[in-house]
């Protein structure tokens, strides 16, 4: 079980934004930002480390450092988990996919180890089941064969509060490469500040990665 609190409502700054938005019909809100990888790509490749792998860290890494994005509804409560894992989609063979859950809080060579065994073993049970707590999730996903601008995302009704971050194809522009990378977020818990902090975040960790 994952380490998670309950806000106090009485203290909570955004307390009418989130009774605004969290009963609407559609209360998510979402960007595409193109994010330049243009050294860290250089290092990963040098290194020969696996490409997926290697941006998941940068991207959860990104994400945990975001408290609002550690944030989810639970009926008129906020509650905040110390740190989310992932699950992310996995390409079968026969054209489908499977969900694979990572935890991310591990050095970053210690996790590429345990990412790739960890796929492995969810590539022969095959399911797209999330666990018991769903709700601590990143929702990952990606499409490499695409250069994209912006992406709609499936979601459930009722609303869950879980983010969902997705990229495409990187691509050269102006002699460096950038990716694609979207986020959507609950408009209750979340707003553009926040989502700025996120990017900023990615930057930050894509930086560190090549510094190491």
């Amino acid at each position: 079980m994952i380490n998670a609190n309950y806000i106090d409502m009485k203290d909570y700054a955004r307390k009418d934004h989130f009774a605004y938005f969290k009963n609407m019909a559609n209360p998510y809100v979402g960007v595409t930002v193109n994010v330049d990888i243009t050294d860290w790509l250089r290092d990963v490749k040098a290194r020969r480390f696996p490409f997926f792998h290697s941006f998941l860290y940068a991207v959860a890494a990104a994400a945990n450092c975001v408290p609002q994005l550690r944030q989810r509804i639970r009926g008129d409560r906020i509650l905040m988990y110390e740190q989310c894992p992932c699950s992310y989609t996995v390409a079968l063979e026969d054209g489908t996919y499977c969900y694979c859950t990572l935890h991310t809080d591990q050095p970053f060579a210690q996790f590429l180890t345990y990412a790739k065994a960890e796929q492995e073993q969810a590539v022969k049970a095959g399911g797209i089941d999330d666990g018991e707590d769903s709700d601590a999730l990143f929702f990952i996903s990606s499409l490499p064969w695409l250069t994209y601008s912006a992406i709609v995302q499936p979601t459930p009704s009722p609303a869950d509060s879980n983010p969902r971050i997705t990229w495409g194809r990187y691509f050269q522009m102006e002699q460096k490469m950038w990716i694609p990378v979207s986020l959507l977020c609950h408009h209750a818990l979340v707003d553009g500040v926040h989502l700025h902090a996120f990017y900023e975040q990615l930057n930050r960790q894509l930086s560190e990665m090549c510094s190491l």
